[in-house]
C-alpha cells in the first residue's frame, strides 16, 4: 500500500512540475510565467519529497522531507513576489491581453515610493456610475 501511495505522489509531483515547465514556455509575460512556476513547482516538489519520505519510511528521512517541503512552501511564494515586483518596477512589458493594471499611477520612479491608489479606485469602494 505504501508503494502505491508513494508512486502516486511521485507521479502527481512530476505532473505538477511538467505543468510548470509547459507554463513557463507557453505563457506570454513574466507575471504569468512566475505564477505557473511558483505554484506548480512548489506543489510538485512537495509531492515528490513526501513520496520519497513515504517510500523510505525512516524518521530521519521524514524529518528532512518535511523540512524541505516547509522551506520550499515558505520561500518560493516570497521569491515569486519579489521577482514579480522587480519585474513590474523595471517596467517589464505586460501581455497585450492584460485587462487591468491596478498599480498604474501608484509608483513613483523618481522617489521609488509605492502609494495607495486614490480613494475612488480602491477595491470595495462604491463607485458612482450615475453620471
Amino acid at each position: 500500500m505504501a508503494q502505491i501511495l508513494s508512486s502516486s505522489l511521485f507521479l502527481i509531483g512530476v505532473a505538477f512540475m511538467l505543468i510548470a515547465a509547459i507554463g513557463v514556455v507557453r505563457m506570454p509575460d513574466i507575471f504569468m510565467r512566475l505564477h505557473c512556476s511558483t505554484k506548480s513547482a512548489t506543489l510538485g516538489v512537495g509531492c515528490v519529497m513526501l513520496g520519497a519520505a513515504l517510500h523510505f519510511g525512516e524518521f530521519a528521512i521524514w524529518a528532512r522531507a518535511v523540512a524541505v517541503v516547509t522551506f520550499i512552501f515558505v520561500t518560493a511564494p516570497v521569491a515569486g513576489h519579489i521577482l514579480g515586483r522587480a519585474a513590474y518596477l523595471a517596467r517589464a512589458p505586460l501581455w497585450e491581453g492584460t485587462l487591468s493594471d491596478e498599480l498604474h499611477g501608484c509608483y513613483s520612479p523618481e522617489t521609488h515610493l509605492l502609494h495607495s491608489p486614490p480613494e475612488h479606485l480602491r477595491p470595495g469602494v462604491e463607485r458612482d456610475t450615475r453620471h
